[in-house]
C-alpha cells in the first residue's frame, strides 16, 4: 500500500525511541519541501541532522551500520552485511528516519550502479525508494537511469516522487521527463516533488501542448483540472518576452 509522502528528516518528527523530536512534539509532521529529502541533502549534513534526531539506541545502531558498510563495501557471500542493515532501518531508526538511514548506509558502502541495481531489484518498496534517493550522491553519470525508468512505470506514488529527484533532473531526456511530469499529474504526486522543475519546464512548448491537451480532455469529460497543471503550464511561459515586445532588442511593436 502506498503512502502519500516520502519520509523526511525534519524537526517535527518523532525520534526512534518514541520521544517527541520537535518543539511541538508531533510525530509524522514531515514537511513536503523537497530540500529536506535525502536526495537533496549532502550525506555529511544528512548524518548530522539524523544523529540529532535519533535516540541513543538508534544512534548506536546507525554508527555500527555505517562502520560496517565502510569497512566491508560490496558483497560478501550471498548478501552483503550492510544490506541486512537496510532491511532493519525502519525498525531501528523509526519510519520517519528510515529513508535517511538507508541512504547513509548505501553511501558508506560506496554502492556502484550494479550494487544499487541489485538492492533495488531484490528490495522492498522502502529499500527501492532509498536507492532512488541515493542516486545523486553515488552515480555521476546516467548508468542508473533504468532504475528511475522502472520506478516511473509503477503506480507507487512514493516511488514516483523519489524517482524525480536531482538524478532524474540531470539525466532524463526531454521526452521521458515530460511524461514523468504528466505521470505526477495523473497519479496525484505533487509537482513539488520534481527536482529542478522551473528550469526544465521553462520555454518547453512540447510540454505546454501536452498539458493543454490533458486539461482539455479533463474539461470535456466534466472533470476538474489539477491545480498543479496550471502551475506547470505557467512555468513553461516564464522567461518568454512579454506581449508587445516583438523584436529581439525589446522594442515594443
Amino acid at each position: 500500500m502506498t503512502q502519500p509522502h516520502a519520509a523526511h528528516v525534519t524537526p517535527g518528527t518523532q525520534d526512534a525511541d518514541g520521544a517527541p523530536a520537535g518543539p511541538e512534539g508531533q510525530a509524522g509532521q514531515a514537511g513536503t519541501d523537497q530540500g529536506t529529502t535525502p536526495a537533496h541533502v549532502p550525506p555529511a549534513e544528512l548524518r548530522a541532522a539524523l544523529t540529532t534526531r535519533l535516540g541513543g539506541a538508534a544512534r548506536a545502531w546507525l554508527d555500527q551500520a555505517l562502520d560496517e558498510a565502510a569497512a566491508h563495501p560490496g558483497t560478501h557471500g550471498p548478501i552483503s552485511v550492510w544490506e541486512l542493515r537496510l532491511a532493519e532501518a525502519g525498525r531501528r531508526c523509526g519510519h520517519a528516519h528510515a529513508d535517511a538511514a538507508r541512504v547513509l548506509v548505501l553511501h558508506a558502502a560506496q554502492a556502484d550502479p550494479d550494487t544499487l541495481t541489485r538492492v533495488y531489484t531484490q528490495g522492498t518498496a522502502d529499500e527501492r525508494r532509498a536507492v532512488l534517493h541515493a542516486l545523486p550522491h553515488l552515480v555521476p553519470g546516467p548508468d542508473a537511469l533504468p532504475l528511475v525508468e522502472d520506478a516511473l512505470r509503477t503506480n507507487d506514488t512514493r516511488l514516483v516522487a523519489a524517482a524525480l529527484g536531482p538524478y532524474a533532473a540531470r539525466h532524463l531526456d526531454p521526452h521521458q521527463w515530460r511524461h514523468a511530469v504528466l505521470k505526477c499529474l495523473f497519479t496525484g504526486v505533487p509537482v513539488d516533488s520534481v527536482a529542478d522543475l522551473a528550469r526544465r519546464v521553462r520555454g518547453d512548448d512540447d510540454l505546454a501542448r501536452m498539458l493543454a491537451d490533458y486539461a482539455a480532455e479533463r474539461t470535456a469529460a466534466g472533470r476538474t483540472v489539477p491545480e498543479d497543471l496550471h502551475r506547470v503550464l505557467a512555468l513553461t511561459e516564464s522567461g518568454r518576452p512579454a506581449p508587445g515586445t516583438a523584436d529581439p532588442h525589446g522594442k515594443e511593436s
